[in-house]
């Protein structure tokens, strides 16, 4: 295909917010999430022959995740939408054509920086607005310029990834260059993988016993206690969140959870210390108790998720120790492959991607970090909606080491039921697996024409 067929640019923006109450709270480290605000964008992008095509993208604002800090809740959400609006009329405005992929990298390397600068100076906040919360705002709107892409050209999105769409390999886009000079993203993506095995987040704030109840759960026909979910959905995967500043609790936690995985026959656990641990031995020290004392729990444990804190470049512990363990994958930390290489340096051994972080620089860490024999998991930002379909989609093209997370409908299930109608293998759990059947045609396969949302009026650009 040639460059004036392969090129488009963006013409035009719309965006909406979406608010979710969820039923159940779910704990960040220190903050406690009850409700969330998504941001579904609507892009229009034309090909240099003159022929258009909208996309869509979605992503939950999660505060908590993406902005810890002492500031009120309420303004940190407006803080989001705002720079999420400001994201939204700056690419209406953007001039650069290409493959999504390189409209993403350009937006992002050219101008999320300068934008999320002139943002923080602007408003009054204690805390500065982060970049991974930069990230969450611009990436319903970078989804869904790869969901117009693919529609511009009758192609699923992932059937773009290659040297026929892209005019510029790898070596344009990451370091060093000579590893990845004429390469391109479908070198390092696997075929779709379907049915994926599928990860039950276990809260901090979850019940895991009827001594725990306390008569505040909700009686909407959704299970409350672990037991009760491993059986409806034949759970074989279990993230256990843990506090990550209070040992004595994460080991009992640890052991209360792996004793019931080992009763209903789970084979799979993953730890998540909320980015609050300071010290690898603290970790080190679960680990080998858990080893000494319950060596079936700790052989359960695939893999320990980011225990350290958000910025890996103010924080540059040495990892080895624990990587020794245990496979390490960053997620908050990896917003990019740079830090990708820095954390490998430190002695991380895997990634956890998120679609939330951009499909752009998603790809683009992933290939990465497969170059360097670092192994990926897919992790969940409690996706509902459209939100859940690229999330599961490049969980089915990375290779990861176990499947995919995905807790949506543990905490807001009745949020997703216009896109469950549709696809409703992606939004219900059964033996353990999501099936990614129902995801056909160009883009991400949405069928959005078939799915019967109403929308708020969007946001005035």
């Amino acid at each position: 295909m040639d460059t004036l067929t392969r090129n488009a640019r963006v013409i035009d923006t719309r965006l909406y917010f979406l608010p979710v109450e969820m039923r159940v709270p779910l704990k960040f480290g220190a903050q406690v999430l009850t409700k969330v605000v998504c941001a579904r964008a609507c892009v229009t992008i034309e090909g240099a022959d003159g022929r258009s095509a909208i996309g869509w993208g979605e992503t939950p604002l999660s505060v908590g995740w993406v902005w810890p800090a002492d500031i009120d809740y309420d303004e940190r959400e407006s803080a989001l939408q705002s720079f999420t609006t400001t994201l939204a009329r700056s690419l209406k405005n953007f001039e650069t054509s290409g493959h999504a992929l390189e409209i993403g990298h350009a937006f992002i390397e050219t101008r999320l920086n300068a934008l999320q600068s002139e943002f923080n100076a602007t408003r009054s906040l204690e805390n500065a607005l982060p970049h991974l919360a930069a990230l969450v705002c611009f990436s319903p709107l970078d989804i869904a310029v790869h969901d117009a892409y693919g529609n511009l050209h009758d192609k699923p999105i992932y059937e773009t990834y290659n040297s026929e769409y892209l005019s510029k390999d790898l070596s344009h886009f990451l370091e060093p260059k000579d590893v990845f000079e004429g390469k391109y993203p479908s070198d390092f993506l696997t075929p779709r993988q379907s049915p994926l095995p599928v990860w039950h987040l276990v809260g901090g704030l979850d019940p895991i016993d009827k001594s725990e109840l306390d008569g505040s759960e909700p009686d909407d026909g959704y299970p409350v206690l672990l037991r009760d979910w491993i059986d409806r959905d034949g759970l074989n995967c279990l993230k256990i969140k843990l506090r990550g500043n209070d040992s004595d609790w994460d080991y009992d936690r640890l052991v209360a959870i792996g004793k019931i995985a080992l009763e209903k026959d789970v084979e799979w656990l993953t730890t998540d210390f909320n980015c609050a641990v300071t010290e690898p031995e603290y970790v080190n020290a679960i680990l080998d108790k858990l080893k000494d004392e319950h060596p079936r729990v700790y052989q359960s444990i695939l893999y320990v998720e980011q225990p350290f804190p958000y910025d890996i470049e103010a924080n540059q512990i040495d990892v080895h120790s624990l990587s020794a363990r245990k496979p390490l994958f960053m997620d908050e930390s990896a917003h990019d492959w740079r830090l990708v290489r820095l954390g490998r340096s430190l002695g991380w051994t895997g990634v956890a991607l998120k679609t939330c972080k951009t499909q752009t620089g998603a790809l683009l860490s992933l290939c990465w970090a497969k170059a360097h024999g670092m192994t990926l998991m897919v992790q969940d930002l409690t996706n509902p909606m459209l939100a859940q379909l690229p999330h599961v989609q490049l969980a089915s093209h990375a290779g990861t080491i176990m499947g995919v997370e995905s807790n949506g409908m543990q905490f807001y299930p009745d949020a997703s039921l216009p896109e469950q109608a549709v696809h409703p293998n992606l939004f219900q759990r059964r033996n353990g697996i999501l099936d990614l059947d129902t995801i056909q045609g160009s883009g991400f396969g949405y069928k959005i024409d078939t799915i019967k949302r109403d929308l708020p009026d969007p946001v005035d650009l």
